[in-house]
Protein backbone atom coordinates (compact mmCIF):
# COMPACT_ATOMS: atom_id res chain seq x y z
CA UNK A 1 0.00 0.00 0.00
CA UNK A 2 1.68 3.54 -1.26
CA UNK A 3 2.06 6.25 2.03
CA UNK A 4 -0.40 8.39 0.47
CA UNK A 5 -3.58 5.25 0.20
CA UNK A 6 -4.33 5.53 4.26
CA UNK A 7 -5.25 9.32 4.00
CA UNK A 8 -7.61 9.20 1.02
CA UNK A 9 -9.23 6.74 2.36
CA UNK A 10 -9.27 8.52 5.56
CA UNK A 11 -10.74 11.45 3.31
CA UNK A 12 -13.48 9.69 1.82
CA UNK A 13 -14.61 7.86 4.67
CA UNK A 14 -14.90 11.18 6.48
CA UNK A 15 -16.74 12.75 3.84
CA UNK A 16 -19.25 9.88 3.82
CA UNK A 17 -19.71 10.43 7.81
CA UNK A 18 -20.20 13.95 7.41
CA UNK A 19 -23.44 13.07 4.92
CA UNK A 20 -24.17 10.67 6.53
CA UNK A 21 -24.75 13.12 9.82
CA UNK A 22 -26.23 15.44 7.38
CA UNK A 23 -28.89 13.29 5.76
CA UNK A 24 -31.55 14.85 8.09
CA UNK A 25 -30.59 18.39 6.90
CA UNK A 26 -31.28 17.66 3.51
CA UNK A 27 -34.63 18.82 3.20
CA UNK A 28 -33.69 22.05 5.41
CA UNK A 29 -30.97 22.73 3.49
CA UNK A 30 -33.01 22.46 -0.23
CA UNK A 31 -36.24 24.58 1.44
CA UNK A 32 -32.99 27.33 2.93
CA UNK A 33 -32.02 27.76 -0.83
CA UNK A 34 -35.47 27.30 -2.68
CA UNK A 35 -36.83 30.57 -0.50
CA UNK A 36 -33.53 32.16 -0.80
CA UNK A 37 -32.66 32.26 2.45
CA UNK A 38 -29.54 30.59 2.73
CA UNK A 39 -27.31 32.13 -0.76
CA UNK A 40 -24.48 30.58 0.31
CA UNK A 41 -22.62 28.06 2.43
CA UNK A 42 -21.92 30.11 5.14
CA UNK A 43 -25.14 31.70 5.06
CA UNK A 44 -26.52 27.70 5.16
CA UNK A 45 -23.83 26.07 7.33
CA UNK A 46 -25.01 29.28 9.95
CA UNK A 47 -28.71 28.43 9.40
CA UNK A 48 -28.67 24.54 9.89
CA UNK A 49 -26.20 24.66 12.77
CA UNK A 50 -23.95 22.72 11.39
CA UNK A 51 -20.22 22.34 10.91
CA UNK A 52 -18.56 23.82 7.86
CA UNK A 53 -17.68 20.53 6.47
CA UNK A 54 -20.77 18.76 6.81
CA UNK A 55 -22.78 21.98 5.19
CA UNK A 56 -20.55 21.36 2.00
CA UNK A 57 -21.48 17.86 2.00
CA UNK A 58 -24.95 18.80 2.28
CA UNK A 59 -25.00 21.12 -0.94
CA UNK A 60 -22.70 18.64 -2.48
CA UNK A 61 -25.43 16.12 -1.95
CA UNK A 62 -28.15 18.55 -3.14
CA UNK A 63 -26.00 19.16 -6.24
CA UNK A 64 -25.53 15.93 -7.04
CA UNK A 65 -29.49 15.13 -7.13
CA UNK A 66 -29.33 18.22 -9.88
CA UNK A 67 -31.68 20.30 -7.47
CA UNK A 68 -28.84 23.35 -6.69
CA UNK A 69 -25.83 24.54 -8.22
CA UNK A 70 -22.76 25.24 -6.01
CA UNK A 71 -20.75 28.15 -7.17
CA UNK A 72 -17.02 27.34 -5.51
CA UNK A 73 -15.28 30.58 -7.13
CA UNK A 74 -17.71 33.28 -6.84
CA UNK A 75 -16.33 36.97 -7.22
CA UNK A 76 -15.64 38.26 -4.47
CA UNK A 77 -17.26 42.19 -3.78
CA UNK A 78 -16.34 45.39 -3.76
CA UNK A 79 -13.93 46.12 -0.61
CA UNK A 80 -14.75 43.00 1.17
CA UNK A 81 -12.07 40.77 2.24
CA UNK A 82 -11.01 37.11 2.41
CA UNK A 83 -12.51 34.56 0.00
CA UNK A 84 -16.19 34.67 -0.89
CA UNK A 85 -18.49 31.98 0.49
CA UNK A 86 -19.28 29.52 -1.60
CA UNK A 87 -22.60 30.53 -3.53
CA UNK A 88 -25.88 28.44 -3.56
CA UNK A 89 -28.49 28.92 -5.73
CA UNK A 90 -31.50 26.41 -7.63
CA UNK A 91 -30.38 24.73 -10.45
CA UNK A 92 -31.94 26.45 -13.89
CA UNK A 93 -32.42 23.00 -15.40
CA UNK A 94 -33.59 20.80 -12.49
CA UNK A 95 -36.61 19.17 -12.15
CA UNK A 96 -40.06 20.83 -12.67
CA UNK A 97 -43.53 20.58 -10.69
CA UNK A 98 -47.05 20.97 -12.88
CA UNK A 99 -48.82 23.61 -11.55
CA UNK A 100 -52.51 24.64 -12.79
CA UNK A 101 -55.03 26.86 -11.63
CA UNK A 102 -58.73 27.42 -12.36
CA UNK A 103 -60.67 30.30 -12.21
CA UNK A 104 -64.13 31.67 -13.92
CA UNK A 105 -62.48 33.91 -16.39
CA UNK A 106 -60.12 30.66 -17.88
CA UNK A 107 -57.40 28.48 -16.38
CA UNK A 108 -53.91 27.78 -17.15
CA UNK A 109 -51.14 25.06 -16.99
CA UNK A 110 -47.43 26.10 -16.02
CA UNK A 111 -43.92 24.49 -15.62
CA UNK A 112 -42.36 25.57 -12.26
CA UNK A 113 -38.88 25.23 -10.43
CA UNK A 114 -37.41 25.57 -7.16
CA UNK A 115 -36.89 29.07 -6.07
CA UNK A 116 -40.56 29.82 -7.56
CA UNK A 117 -39.47 30.33 -11.13
CA UNK A 118 -41.68 29.91 -14.10
CA UNK A 119 -39.95 27.88 -16.83
CA UNK A 120 -42.70 27.48 -19.41
CA UNK A 121 -46.72 28.36 -19.40
CA UNK A 122 -49.14 27.26 -21.69
CA UNK A 123 -51.43 29.31 -23.68
CA UNK A 124 -54.64 29.94 -21.49
CA UNK A 125 -57.73 28.86 -22.08
CA UNK A 126 -60.77 31.99 -21.53
CA UNK A 127 -63.70 29.18 -20.86
CA UNK A 128 -64.64 27.04 -17.84
CA UNK A 129 -66.76 23.83 -18.33
CA UNK A 130 -69.71 22.80 -16.30
CA UNK A 131 -67.74 19.05 -16.28
CA UNK A 132 -64.88 20.06 -13.55
CA UNK A 133 -63.38 16.40 -15.07
CA UNK A 134 -63.27 18.24 -18.81
CA UNK A 135 -61.64 21.07 -17.26
CA UNK A 136 -59.26 19.18 -15.61
CA UNK A 137 -58.13 16.60 -18.15
CA UNK A 138 -57.69 20.10 -20.28
CA UNK A 139 -55.23 21.61 -18.20
CA UNK A 140 -53.05 18.44 -17.56
CA UNK A 141 -52.99 17.70 -21.29
CA UNK A 142 -51.94 21.23 -21.62
CA UNK A 143 -49.17 20.75 -18.51
CA UNK A 144 -48.13 17.22 -20.29
CA UNK A 145 -47.02 18.90 -23.71
CA UNK A 146 -45.04 21.55 -21.83
CA UNK A 147 -43.35 18.60 -20.20
CA UNK A 148 -42.39 16.89 -23.70
CA UNK A 149 -41.43 20.02 -24.95
CA UNK A 150 -39.32 20.81 -22.65
CA UNK A 151 -38.15 17.32 -21.94
CA UNK A 152 -37.72 18.34 -17.94
CA UNK A 153 -38.30 15.81 -14.87
CA UNK A 154 -41.25 16.33 -13.59
CA UNK A 155 -42.04 15.82 -9.77
CA UNK A 156 -45.45 16.05 -9.10
CA UNK A 157 -48.45 18.21 -9.99
CA UNK A 158 -51.02 20.88 -8.17
CA UNK A 159 -54.02 22.70 -8.76
CA UNK A 160 -55.62 25.27 -7.29
CA UNK A 161 -58.98 26.38 -7.82
CA UNK A 162 -61.80 29.05 -6.13
CA UNK A 163 -63.50 26.92 -3.53
CA UNK A 164 -62.67 25.99 -0.18
CA UNK A 165 -61.36 22.64 -0.55
CA UNK A 166 -62.16 19.97 2.36
CA UNK A 167 -59.40 17.84 3.89
CA UNK A 168 -58.61 14.67 4.16
CA UNK A 169 -61.21 14.40 0.75
CA UNK A 170 -60.00 16.67 -1.29
CA UNK A 171 -63.55 17.89 -2.57
CA UNK A 172 -64.24 21.87 -3.52
CA UNK A 173 -67.27 22.49 -1.18
CA UNK A 174 -68.19 25.78 -2.69
CA UNK A 175 -67.15 26.35 -6.57
CA UNK A 176 -69.74 29.79 -6.41
CA UNK A 177 -68.01 31.39 -9.57
CA UNK A 178 -67.99 28.05 -11.64
CA UNK A 179 -70.54 25.85 -12.56
CA UNK A 180 -69.31 23.29 -11.01
CA UNK A 181 -71.29 20.87 -8.72
CA UNK A 182 -70.69 21.41 -5.12
CA UNK A 183 -68.46 18.99 -3.18
CA UNK A 184 -66.61 17.74 -7.06
CA UNK A 185 -64.08 15.43 -5.94
CA UNK A 186 -61.20 17.77 -7.40
CA UNK A 187 -58.07 15.87 -5.95
CA UNK A 188 -59.00 12.51 -7.11
CA UNK A 189 -60.11 13.81 -10.26
CA UNK A 190 -56.88 15.89 -11.26
CA UNK A 191 -54.74 13.12 -9.84
CA UNK A 192 -56.90 10.85 -12.02
CA UNK A 193 -55.78 12.92 -14.97
CA UNK A 194 -52.13 13.20 -14.00
CA UNK A 195 -51.83 9.70 -13.82
CA UNK A 196 -53.32 8.86 -17.57
CA UNK A 197 -51.30 11.57 -19.04
CA UNK A 198 -48.05 9.39 -17.78
CA UNK A 199 -46.95 12.39 -15.22
CA UNK A 200 -45.18 10.63 -12.53
CA UNK A 201 -45.21 12.16 -8.99
CA UNK A 202 -48.31 12.86 -6.08
CA UNK A 203 -51.34 15.78 -7.06
CA UNK A 204 -52.64 17.77 -4.87
CA UNK A 205 -55.62 20.18 -5.30
CA UNK A 206 -55.92 23.62 -2.84
CA UNK A 207 -57.42 26.85 -2.61
CA UNK A 208 -55.98 28.99 -4.60
CA UNK A 209 -55.67 32.19 -1.94
CA UNK A 210 -54.34 29.69 0.50
CA UNK A 211 -51.69 28.64 -2.55
CA UNK A 212 -51.37 32.42 -3.36
CA UNK A 213 -50.24 33.18 0.30
CA UNK A 214 -48.04 30.11 0.22
CA UNK A 215 -46.21 31.47 -2.43
CA UNK A 216 -45.83 34.97 -1.50
CA UNK A 217 -44.93 34.05 1.38
CA UNK A 218 -41.85 31.98 0.75
CA UNK A 219 -41.06 33.83 -2.66
CA UNK A 220 -42.82 37.83 -2.48
CA UNK A 221 -44.41 39.94 -0.20
CA UNK A 222 -44.70 38.31 2.36
CA UNK A 223 -40.93 36.76 3.11
CA UNK A 224 -39.82 36.79 6.49
CA UNK A 225 -43.11 37.61 8.41
CA UNK A 226 -44.66 35.12 10.94
CA UNK A 227 -48.66 35.91 10.98
CA UNK A 228 -49.21 36.82 6.94
CA UNK A 229 -53.18 37.55 6.52
CA UNK A 230 -53.05 37.36 2.52
CA UNK A 231 -56.66 38.93 0.91
CA UNK A 232 -57.08 39.04 -2.70
CA UNK A 233 -59.67 38.85 -5.70
CA UNK A 234 -58.77 37.62 -8.89
CA UNK A 235 -61.66 37.18 -11.83
CA UNK A 236 -64.54 36.57 -9.17
CA UNK A 237 -65.42 37.13 -5.41
CA UNK A 238 -63.01 37.30 -2.74
CA UNK A 239 -60.44 34.98 -0.84
CA UNK A 240 -58.75 35.04 2.49
CA UNK A 241 -55.48 32.62 3.79
CA UNK A 242 -53.37 33.21 7.09
CA UNK A 243 -49.95 31.86 7.77
CA UNK A 244 -49.04 31.37 11.32
CA UNK A 245 -45.93 30.68 12.30
CA UNK A 246 -44.11 30.27 8.79
CA UNK A 247 -47.02 27.09 8.15
CA UNK A 248 -50.55 27.56 6.09
CA UNK A 249 -53.28 27.72 8.69
CA UNK A 250 -56.03 25.72 6.82
CA UNK A 251 -57.77 25.01 10.09
CA UNK A 252 -59.30 21.66 11.10
CA UNK A 253 -60.33 20.46 7.28
CA UNK A 254 -59.18 22.66 5.24
CA UNK A 255 -62.10 25.14 5.49
CA UNK A 256 -60.17 28.38 7.40
CA UNK A 257 -60.53 31.92 6.32
CA UNK A 258 -63.47 32.24 4.28
CA UNK A 259 -62.90 36.12 4.67
CA UNK A 260 -65.02 36.80 1.44
CA UNK A 261 -68.28 36.50 3.35
CA UNK A 262 -67.65 38.98 5.78
CA UNK A 263 -70.44 41.31 6.00
CA UNK A 264 -69.12 45.19 5.01
CA UNK A 265 -72.61 46.40 3.95
CA UNK A 266 -75.49 45.27 5.76
CA UNK A 267 -77.88 46.64 3.21
CA UNK A 268 -75.48 45.69 0.47
CA UNK A 269 -75.90 43.43 -2.89
CA UNK A 270 -77.17 39.48 -2.34
CA UNK A 271 -74.42 37.37 -1.93
CA UNK A 272 -74.21 33.30 -3.26
CA UNK A 273 -74.17 32.23 0.37
CA UNK A 274 -77.37 33.35 1.13
CA UNK A 275 -76.88 36.75 2.78
CA UNK A 276 -76.13 40.17 1.88
CA UNK A 277 -73.20 42.79 1.84
CA UNK A 278 -70.37 40.53 1.85
CA UNK A 279 -67.48 41.22 0.79
CA UNK A 280 -67.13 38.46 -1.96
CA UNK A 281 -70.06 40.54 -3.46
CA UNK A 282 -68.99 43.94 -2.58
CA UNK A 283 -64.73 44.51 -3.31
CA UNK A 284 -64.41 42.31 -6.47
CA UNK A 285 -64.06 43.08 -10.03
CA UNK A 286 -67.76 42.52 -10.94
CA UNK A 287 -68.29 45.43 -8.30
CA UNK A 288 -66.09 47.41 -9.22
CA UNK A 289 -67.77 47.25 -12.83
CA UNK A 290 -71.15 47.50 -11.68
CA UNK A 291 -70.20 50.85 -9.96
CA UNK A 292 -68.35 52.39 -12.54
CA UNK A 293 -71.46 51.31 -14.92
CA UNK A 294 -69.31 49.41 -17.19
CA UNK A 295 -71.19 45.81 -19.19
CA UNK A 296 -68.23 43.22 -17.83
CA UNK A 297 -67.90 41.78 -21.74
CA UNK A 298 -66.76 38.96 -22.54
CA UNK A 299 -64.19 39.18 -24.76
CA UNK A 300 -62.03 40.67 -21.63
CA UNK A 301 -61.30 38.97 -18.53
CA UNK A 302 -63.36 41.04 -15.16
CA UNK A 303 -60.23 41.47 -13.55
CA UNK A 304 -58.30 42.95 -16.33
CA UNK A 305 -60.60 45.03 -17.51
CA UNK A 306 -61.06 46.60 -14.08
CA UNK A 307 -57.00 46.75 -13.79
CA UNK A 308 -57.19 48.98 -17.20
CA UNK A 309 -60.11 50.84 -15.78
CA UNK A 310 -58.41 52.11 -12.38
CA UNK A 311 -54.73 52.47 -13.87
CA UNK A 312 -56.09 54.26 -17.18
CA UNK A 313 -58.61 56.56 -16.21
CA UNK A 314 -58.21 56.74 -12.46
CA UNK A 315 -59.09 60.83 -13.22
CA UNK A 316 -62.51 59.79 -14.01
CA UNK A 317 -64.60 61.25 -10.64
CA UNK A 318 -66.86 57.86 -11.37
CA UNK A 319 -63.94 55.69 -11.50
CA UNK A 320 -62.68 57.43 -8.92
CA UNK A 321 -65.33 57.20 -6.51
CA UNK A 322 -65.96 53.83 -7.00
CA UNK A 323 -62.39 52.91 -6.57
CA UNK A 324 -62.86 54.79 -3.09
CA UNK A 325 -66.00 52.82 -2.29
CA UNK A 326 -64.17 49.39 -3.03
CA UNK A 327 -61.34 50.75 -0.32
CA UNK A 328 -63.88 51.65 2.20
CA UNK A 329 -65.59 48.14 2.18
CA UNK A 330 -62.42 46.46 1.88
CA UNK A 331 -60.80 48.14 4.59
CA UNK A 332 -63.90 47.35 6.94
CA UNK A 333 -63.27 43.70 6.18
CA UNK A 334 -59.50 44.11 6.32
CA UNK A 335 -60.04 45.86 10.19
CA UNK A 336 -61.93 42.76 11.53
CA UNK A 337 -59.59 40.58 10.58
CA UNK A 338 -56.73 42.48 11.98
CA UNK A 339 -58.83 42.69 15.42
CA UNK A 340 -59.27 39.02 15.32
CA UNK A 341 -56.34 37.53 14.18
CA UNK A 342 -53.73 40.21 14.73
CA UNK A 343 -51.08 39.43 11.91
CA UNK A 344 -47.90 41.10 11.53
CA UNK A 345 -48.16 41.59 7.64
CA UNK A 346 -50.79 42.06 5.48
CA UNK A 347 -50.64 41.16 1.70
CA UNK A 348 -53.23 42.39 -1.15
CA UNK A 349 -53.28 40.36 -4.29
CA UNK A 350 -55.53 40.80 -7.51
CA UNK A 351 -57.66 43.60 -7.88
CA UNK A 352 -56.99 44.48 -4.35
CA UNK A 353 -53.43 44.74 -5.17
CA UNK A 354 -54.39 47.39 -7.80
CA UNK A 355 -56.80 49.40 -5.25
CA UNK A 356 -54.32 49.77 -2.70
CA UNK A 357 -51.71 51.24 -5.69
CA UNK A 358 -54.69 53.80 -6.30
CA UNK A 359 -54.83 55.11 -3.34
CA UNK A 360 -52.78 53.57 -0.24
CA UNK A 361 -53.41 56.25 2.51
CA UNK A 362 -56.74 55.46 2.36
CA UNK A 363 -56.62 51.71 2.70
CA UNK A 364 -54.36 52.19 5.42
CA UNK A 365 -56.60 55.05 7.24
CA UNK A 366 -59.93 52.99 7.18
CA UNK A 367 -57.88 49.69 8.93
CA UNK A 368 -56.55 51.82 11.26
CA UNK A 369 -59.70 53.69 12.15
CA UNK A 370 -61.56 50.68 12.36
CA UNK A 371 -59.04 48.17 14.29
CA UNK A 372 -58.70 48.04 17.80
CA UNK A 373 -54.68 48.03 17.12
CA UNK A 374 -54.77 50.28 14.51
CA UNK A 375 -53.77 53.58 16.12
CA UNK A 376 -51.02 51.95 18.24
CA UNK A 377 -48.90 50.36 15.58
CA UNK A 378 -50.61 49.80 12.24
CA UNK A 379 -50.37 46.62 10.32
CA UNK A 380 -47.90 46.68 7.44
CA UNK A 381 -50.73 46.19 4.12
CA UNK A 382 -48.37 45.55 1.14
CA UNK A 383 -49.27 44.27 -2.21
CA UNK A 384 -48.74 40.74 -3.50
CA UNK A 385 -45.89 41.02 -5.92
CA UNK A 386 -45.61 37.86 -7.56
CA UNK A 387 -47.77 37.84 -11.14
CA UNK A 388 -48.80 34.15 -10.92
CA UNK A 389 -48.59 33.08 -7.54
CA UNK A 390 -51.61 30.89 -7.47
CA UNK A 391 -49.81 29.07 -10.04
CA UNK A 392 -46.33 29.29 -8.01
CA UNK A 393 -48.14 28.04 -4.75
CA UNK A 394 -49.87 25.16 -6.92
CA UNK A 395 -46.39 23.87 -7.51
CA UNK A 396 -45.44 24.46 -3.94
CA UNK A 397 -47.64 21.64 -2.77
CA UNK A 398 -46.11 19.56 -5.26
CA UNK A 399 -42.81 20.70 -4.21
CA UNK A 400 -43.38 20.19 -0.58
CA UNK A 401 -42.09 16.42 -0.57
CA UNK A 402 -39.28 17.37 -2.27
CA UNK A 403 -38.41 19.59 0.41
CA UNK A 404 -39.05 16.79 3.01
CA UNK A 405 -36.95 14.77 2.10
CA UNK A 406 -35.60 15.04 -1.48
CA UNK A 407 -33.46 11.61 -1.79
CA UNK A 408 -37.18 9.46 -1.95
CA UNK A 409 -39.01 11.93 -3.30
CA UNK A 410 -36.79 11.47 -6.39
CA UNK A 411 -36.88 8.32 -6.10
CA UNK A 412 -40.27 7.79 -6.75
CA UNK A 413 -40.67 10.16 -9.55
Amino acid sequence: MSGDAVPAAVGEGSTRTRLDRGRGALGPALELVHTGRAPTRAVLTAELGVTRATAGAVAAELEALGLIRVDARPGAAAGSQGRPSHRLEVAEDGPVALAAQVHADGFRAALVGLGGRIVATAPGCETVDADPAKVLGSVVEAGAELLRRTGRRCVGAGVAVPSAVAEPEGTALNPLHLAWPAGAPVREIFAGCVRAAGITGPAFAANDVNLAALAEHRHGAGRGARDLLCVATGHRGVGGALVLDGRLHTGSSGLALEVGHLTVSPEGRPCHCGSRGCLDVEADPLAFLTAVGRDPGPEVSLLQQSNELIRDHYADPTVRTAVQALIDRLGLGLAGLVNILNPDRIILGGLHRTLLDADPERLRAVVADRSLWGRSGSVPILACTLDHNSLVGAAELAWQPVLDDPIAALASV
